[in-house]
């Protein structure tokens, strides 16, 4: 089985670049895969409780930009800026939907390994993987008491 679209979805850290590379392989071993690459914004509503008595469309048009930009230093020159995605909502639920609209056979992720279960997986990395209709590639990050940095 070969790969055809790979989807890598990033949290931004410095890990980022080390989930991108793995992708970047993997594509080169299928007749260079197309990939695609996405961040995800969850909404500041939903990340504040929504009770919030404010309009905060400008502070999250800002940290958009500010992803967005994150994201293209981590993608170039690697990842054409028409397959790099900000997109706001729930990870596992948006990597799902990005990956059955856009023919993804390939979702990579990052896993920092916690305890139980989540040794294994991160919590979104669970969900991508539990709802996933295609392969996924959880790659191990971070290293016992070292911190991700943006």
């Amino acid at each position: 089985m070969s790969y055809h679209h790979i989807l890598v979805a990033v949290d931004l850290t410095k890990d980022s670049q080390k989930i991108l590379d793995r992708a970047i392989a993997i594509a080169e071993r299928n007749d260079r895969a197309k990939i695609s690459i996405m961040h995800t914004l969850e909404p500041l509503g939903f990340a504040y409780g929504g009770d919030i008595p404010m309009d905060l469309t400008s502070i999250q048009d800002q940290l958009d930009d500010h992803a967005k930009k994150r994201l293209a230093d981590i993608a170039d020159p690697h990842i054409a800026e028409a397959d790099q995605h900000v997109v706001v909502g729930m990870p596992d639920t948006e990597i799902h939907r990005f990956a059955e609209e856009h023919g993804v056979d390939l979702i990579v992720v990052g896993s920092h390994g916690r305890h139980g279960f989540a040794l294994l997986l991160g919590s979104t990395s669970t969900g991508v993987l539990h709802g996933a209709q295609c392969d996924v590639l959880a790659v191990r990050v971070g290293k016992k008491g070292e911190e991700s940095e943006e």
